[in-house]
């Protein structure tokens, strides 16, 4: 059990350093600066505390006991909430910032190291709670992410089975405990990486849902079918997605209409989010682009149907399509009429 908790120690450390540097990134974030920034934080903290398990199973070396890890410990939790508030609570803007979540970590180093874990595990649960009830308000959207909340949910029951051990802690062996905790973390870490290589824009779409889920009806005094007709026209004849700053308000503003009476026709009328929408219309264009421009390189193309970085492209392609763009154009040569 050991081997395997420093197998998914070292996947932990990998997955987090991946995941910084192509994650969590603006475009993937784009007026949602503070969950960005907390992502980051939460997975600073969970390497401190996977790099302090890898110290303590195979060094032998207690740092698990220092005052560093148990402040670590106790900030998983609050960043945790702070990089999920604003995508599950969008309609919610502040413009300071909560800084009673940073309590715990400030009050860790003076609580006895007896009642620290099970404290901060304690705290961990309470924050579990309100993701729960966050995650059932968007109950009417898991058709629309299915497989990524069987995915999500296992992480959630990875964290509530973590709390229970930890209210245990002191009635395990020595090192059992850290060595579940670290298989744990890892365990989420790769659940996480399965779910990213799914929907690479879930943070966006999962806020542009849980919008939606807040808001009460916009599209009262709305023609529908005249603003559907009219967005039709940008995409199609004036090419509106290749404007590689396109965003819901600037959209929204060309059409007449409000960001939100816009993001929730395309939830209504589209079954889509924004984000989706928009990636789904490059993409096309992309796979015209493809077909009929042999001699264009992929990343040329790429960057003329819109997308800022040839990594955006491979990944929203490979999504959406289910392979790369030098795949589809090799199954796909221009004296080959497309399906």
């Amino acid at each position: 059990m050991t081997s395997l908790a420093l197998l998914l120690i070292g996947f932990s450390l990998f997955s987090a350093l991946t995941l910084a540097l192509t994650h969590f990134r603006r475009e993937n974030y784009q007026d949602q600066t503070m969950a960005m920034i907390m992502g980051l934080v939460l997975l600073l903290a969970l390497s401190g505390l996977q790099f302090a398990h890898f110290v303590w199973l195979y060094l032998d070396q207690a740092w698990v006991e220092t005052t560093l890890y148990r402040m670590t410990l106790f900030a998983v939790a609050p960043a945790f909430y702070l990089f999920s508030q604003p995508l599950l609570h969008p309609q919610i803007r502040t413009a300071r910032m909560q800084i009673w979540h940073a309590l715990p970590v400030v009050a860790a180093p003076w609580l006895p190291s007896d009642m620290a874990l099970p404290l901060a595990f304690i705290v961990g649960a309470g924050y579990l709670l309100w993701l729960a009830r966050s995650l059932y308000a968007l109950r009417h959207e898991r058709e629309n992410f299915h497989l990524e909340l069987v995915l999500l949910g296992s992480v959630f029951f990875i964290a509530i089975g973590v709390s229970v051990l930890g209210l245990a802690q002191a009635t395990l062996p020595e090192k059992l405990f850290f060595t579940l905790y670290a298989i744990s973390i890892g365990a989420a870490f790769l659940l996480v990486q399965l779910t990213l290589g799914l929907r690479p824009q879930l943070s966006t779409e999962i806020s542009e849902a849980a919008q939606e889920s807040y808001a009460s009806s916009t599209l009262t005094h709305v023609d529908c079918d005249a603003v559907l007709a009219s967005l039709n026209t940008l995409m199609l004849e004036e090419r509106a997605y290749e404007d590689t700053e396109l965003s819901l308000p600037g959209l929204a503003t060309k059409l007449g209409i409000s960001a939100h009476q816009l993001s929730e026709l395309m939830n209504a009328r589209l079954g889509k989010g924004f984000s989706r929408y928009l990636r789904e219309q490059r993409i096309v264009a992309a796979k015209s682009m493809l077909r009929d421009e042999p001699s264009a390189s992929v990343l040329s193309v790429g960057l003329s149907v819109g997308f800022a970085a040839q990594s955006n492209f491979y990944e929203a392609f490979r999504e959406i399509e289910g392979m790369t763009p030098g795949q589809y154009r090799k199954l796909h040569p221009r004296n080959k009429s497309p399906e």
